[in-house]
């Protein structure tokens, strides 16, 4: 069986590929280094270099190695800078899974998993449902829910099995830590390495459940082999709920360093963000089995050996009205 991970350079598609590799599956890897590494790829994976958004590329990938299964994670995950990039969003986002869903048809793909998000809920629906009826309130999570109903009208028109997971706040080893638009881990992180204070947007009692990617990559990958999960739509993640400041403090303590917080003005964000797992354990028993303290931990670890990385500005912002300062 041939397997395709689009963003298998990148933190949840390289853990998703290991994954995929331990069942015995053969695994290319697409993906175009715009916020994954190289040395990411599983040494067992056949690496292409290339983006989703290349048509003919996406056509030539399925021609050669016919794929049975196809794993899309590729994606520009900076969910608040969405805003300010709305074209850039929605071409890679949206127009790009596009390109997946019509070669997986064409090419009869038995199941194609999709990584969406929570983003797709909006605010004030919580504890956050699969049957929650989606208000996506920034363009990356408008593109995933548009994602999601591309997938369940290329069912009904032409058979092609899918599954959607939206996972949430993911963290771990691997992480692009240089990336100061997303992955609040990753951030404080690299600024405690580097000898500076962990910046915050707001009072920073915003809620998050972080999932650490052990409890999260299993599932995703397994999920085209459990007839129950398809054309299904499943959380997964954490249920813990923990505020920044919390995340805070226990980032600093595994940096054993006191936290120092740099407070900055509030963004337009939703405010409390977590979700019900109810779905994903009856389908798949339970997902979360690493604490946030252990996980911190982990990724600590492994920050520490990487080191401190260089963050790189976001180049082509489409609309600078609102845009917050740190990100100019």
């Amino acid at each position: 069986m041939a397997s395709l991970v689009t963003g298998g350079a990148g933190f949840i598609g390289s853990h998703v590929a290991d994954e995929l590799l331990a069942r015995g599956e053969r695994v290319v890897v697409l993906d175009d280094l715009s916020g994954g590494f190289a040395e990411n790829v599983p040494a067992a994976a056949t690496f292409v270099e290339g983006s989703i958004v290349d048509d003919d590329l996406i056509g030539r990938l399925f021609e050669v190695h016919k794929f049975d299964y196809v794993f899309h994670l590729a994606a520009y995950a900076a969910e608040g800078l969405s805003h300010f990039i709305r074209r850039f969003n929605y071409t890679n986002n949206l127009i790009g899974s596009v390109n997946l869903i019509n070669a997986s048809v064409n090419h009869e793909v038995r199941c194609f998993v999709f990584t969406s998000s929570i983003a797709v809920y909006g605010r004030n629906q919580l504890p956050m449902h699969e049957d929650t009826t989606p208000l996506p309130e920034d363009p990356y999570g408008v593109a995933k829910l548009a994602v999601e109903s591309d997938l369940k009208a290329a069912h009904e028109m032409f058979g092609l099995d899918w599954v959607v997971f939206r996972p949430h706040n993911v963290y771990g080893e691997r992480q692009n830590i240089g990336d100061k638009y997303r992955n609040v881990l990753g951030i404080f992180m690299n600024q405690i390495m580097q000898g500076r204070p962990m910046t915050v947007f707001g009072d920073g009692e915003q809620t998050r459940a972080f999932s650490h990617i052990a409890d999260v990559a299993p599932v995703i990958a397994a999920s085209p082999w459990v007839e129950r999960a398809h054309n299904q739509v499943f959380n997964v993640g954490a249920d813990q709920p923990y505020t920044v400041n919390e995340l805070a403090r226990v980032v600093a303590e595994a940096f054993d360093v006191e936290p120092a917080i740099n407070h900055l003005p509030a963004r337009n964000e939703v405010v409390h963000a977590y979700a019900d797992h109810s779905r994903s354990r009856a389908v798949f028993g339970d997902t979360e089995g690493v604490s946030l303290r252990d996980g911190v931990m982990r990724m600590a670890a492994w920050a520490k050996d990487v080191g401190a990385k260089a963050s790189k500005d976001f180049t082509n912002i489409e609309v600078r009205r609102n845009l917050p300062p740190s990100w100019r």
